[in-house]
């Protein structure tokens, strides 16, 4: 009598400890099975250069101007927190002075790029699993993320604005973006998509 209740009750605990700790158990298998090696996300910052100097229209390579040099660097107090690992930049003064800030802080090299002349699926192969920054101009960065993201979903920036970012993140195929704006002090957030 003793030993068939042994039996029951001690079976009745192995059905507790089954039902009680296997998910955990499946969960911590699942877990160290897992390569997460194959798993490679591939993460695009863009965003367009500084205000520039307006003062002369005939100037094709402008400056950054005083509100331009404070929005570079505010963009690498942004940067700051992100791991990047390759900047890219066209190459205009107002385009590679908007991102000397973040690449010194980073001690990174600026690769210079045209946007017409790029293969974009080179620029991911090229890229996988790693951070990248890109800086280019109103009509180039909508165009280049709408080219990563493979559809025509963000519009023109608008002249006066130098606020936005472009994030655009790749993982296991699955394309996910995001436009964020960064007004400086004083502006009121815009919509450009």
């Amino acid at each position: 009598m003793f030993t068939s209740r042994w039996n029951v009750r001690c079976f009745n605990c192995w059905i507790i400890v089954i039902y009680k700790y296997i998910p955990g158990l499946i969960a911590v298998i699942s877990f160290f099975s897992c390569n997460y090696d194959d798993k490679k996300c591939t993460s695009v910052y863009l965003i367009r250069h500084a205000e520039k100097v307006r003062t002369d229209t005939n100037e094709k390579d402008p400056l950054l101007n005083k509100n331009g040099i404070l929005r570079a660097q505010k963009w690498s107090e942004i940067f700051e927190k992100i791991e990047i690992d390759n900047i890219l930049s066209t190459n205009t003064r107002r385009t590679i002075s908007t991102v000397i800030p973040t690449s010194d802080k980073k001690q990174l090299k600026i690769e210079i790029y045209k946007p017409e002349d790029i293969s974009y699926e080179a620029f991911l192969k090229g890229n996988n699993g790693k951070k990248v920054l890109i800086v280019g101009h109103s009509n180039t960065i909508p165009e280049t993320t709408n080219i990563l993201i493979k559809e025509n979903f963000y519009n023109q920036i608008e002249d006066n604005n130098n606020s936005n970012l472009y994030f655009v993140n790749i993982c296991d195929g699955v394309i996910s973006h995001e436009l964020l704006y960064y007004p400086m002090e004083g502006q009121i957030a815009k919509d450009s998509i």
